[in-house]
């Protein structure tokens, strides 16, 4: 039995980080419905990532679908909006993603709903949060990745910022989304009363930035500078970085600076003893192990620095990893393409529970292909509903 096996979960999310929250508490076992627009759906079913698309939906829906049941129906509707009002008094777990206010249009808010159902969790996801000039902003990841500060630390100095490419904060918020869920669930355990969650997309990728914030905050609030030599970290010292070698590339994290000289047989290295200079010095001492790099494979620099202590890495391209030893022993990949498909590769839940099985996720839902099942198996039908009282 997984975690959460027997908690609903409502997604009335689009895209990633809320979905992705969802995603997350249907791979620890809870049952998730998709509450979709009719004809339309989830936007992220027409946002295919370099044209890949499968059964009619973007490959990456599927991807951050998958376990889940949808449900199309029109909250403007009355007649709907009555089943949706059913469906959350009998949820443990609601999960919306619009703009602050949109869900109180509705009469769908938190203060509206716990009326309901006072042991729903009700989680929101926002781009800035509910107050302050920003609240009506987009709240997509480049924009936030941006204004966060965030790009300034990607990057060689003098290079213009630089965002990471990956939907950083979309994924990060929706890790603390879960995390704020999963702890009012325990608290409903005591209480018997649910609560809101609140989440912004700001909020989460400046948490991701608490270390080097910290250390800003409490430095005179100077501005971080960048490396411009292989910038790996603002705030670390040589070696920190990625080098070119013979024939790849070779990260080096932590390791005495002098002692790295005398294994890749650098004397200007080995000379560079004093730590201060570590980071004061850095780009010039990285440039110096940069030179002394060249001079041999990857695998040679690993053989001699592994053995002795030193942190660091060979650096493989997705293909390398996927083929090695290493990734084959995670068990990582699975096929999660509906019946009739092709096959449809994706990865799976991180989380593991020792000695239990690992099936393959179900694949995600067409739009509102659950929807006749659920309205009969919750009686959402407000003339079934009657029918059965007489």
């Amino acid at each position: 039995m997984k975690p959460l096996e027997g908690m609903v979960v409502l997604d009335f999310c689009q895209y990633l980080a809320g979905p992705s929250a969802a995603m997350r508490l249907a791979d620890l076992g809870a049952r998730v419905i998709k509450i979709e627009r009719p004809g339309v759906g989830d936007g992220s079913r027409r946002l295919a990532l370099e044209g890949l698309w499968s059964d009619g939906d973007a490959v990456n829906f599927h991807a951050i679908n998958r376990n889940k049941e949808s449900v199309a129906l029109n909250t403007k509707d009355p007649d709907d909006l009555a089943k949706v009002k059913r469906l959350i008094a009998q949820a443990d777990v609601l999960i919306e993603a619009f703009r602050p206010g949109v869900m109180e249009k509705m009469g769908l808010g938190y203060d509206d709903v716990k009326t309901l159902n006072p042991r729903l969790v009700y989680g929101s996801v926002s781009g800035y949060g509910t107050v302050g000039p920003w609240v009506g902003k987009p709240g997509q990841d480049l924009l936030v990745q941006s204004l966060s500060g965030l790009a300034w630390l990607n990057g060689d100095d003098g290079q213009p910022p630089m965002p990471f490419a990956l939907s950083l904060a979309d994924s990060y918020t929706g890790v603390h989304l879960v995390e704020g869920i999963l702890s009012c669930l325990i608290r409903r355990e005591t209480t018997g009363e649910g609560g809101h969650v609140e989440v912004s997309l700001l909020s989460s990728i400046l948490d991701m930035q608490f270390e080097v914030l910290t250390t800003y905050l409490n430095d005179g609030r100077r501005a971080p500078q960048r490396s411009a030599y292989h910038n790996a970290h603002a705030y670390l010292a040589a070696p920190y970085g990625i080098y070119e070698t013979a024939d790849g590339y070779l990260a080096l994290a932590m390791g005495s600076v002098s002692r790295i000289g005398e294994l890749i047989g650098s004397s200007a290295v080995a000379a560079r003893t004093d730590e201060a200079e570590w980071f004061t010095k850095r780009d010039e001492i990285k440039r110096e192990i940069g030179e002394a790099l060249l001079g041999g494979t990857t695998d040679h620099w690993l053989s001699l620095l592994e053995p002795a202590g030193v942190w660091c890495s060979d650096v493989y391209t997705w293909e390398r990893l996927v083929a090695s030893e290493a990734f084959k022993a995670l068990d990582f990949i699975q096929d999660v393409a509906r019946e009739g498909d092709p096959s449809l590769f994706t990865t799976r839940c991180p989380i593991r529970f020792l000695g239990e099985d690992r099936p393959a996720s179900k694949p995600a839902p067409r739009l509102g292909a659950d929807t006749d099942r659920i309205v009969a198996e919750f009686g959402l039908d407000a003339n079934a509903r009657e029918g059965a009282k007489r």
